[in-house]
């Protein structure tokens, strides 16, 4: 955790130790506790706000990825890729079989 952060923490707790003392109400009390404590939260979480990788970093994250995945799914591609050609060779073989003239009519 970062100094600022640290910080913030403590001055949380003397807000909110000020605010029961101070205050005669302690629902007001509660309430602004409360609210510190929600700020110091969302501080928390942005504190690495700007530690996020650019476009271009996932980008290339997500190319590696798309390579490795072609990489171990190859020898599935080319049996799919074989299954294709020989139902396209009958498939032309059945068209070759079907074309007018070869019965003898027109």
């Amino acid at each position: 955790m970062t100094k600022r952060l640290w910080l913030a923490g403590l001055i949380w707790a003397a807000v909110s130790g000020v605010a029961f003392l101070a205050l005669g109400n302690a629902i007001v009390a509660t309430g602004l506790a409360v609210f510190g404590f929600v700020l110091l939260v969302v501080l928390a979480m942005a504190g690495d706000w700007e530690q996020h990788p650019d476009f271009e970093e996932r980008e290339l994250a997500r190319a590696r990825r798309r390579a490795a995945r072609r990489q171990r799914t190859a020898g599935a591609r080319a049996r799919d890729r074989e299954r294709w050609e020989a139902h396209q060779a009958r498939k032309a073989e059945k068209a070759r079989a079907r074309t007018p003239g070869d019965d003898g009519r027109v």
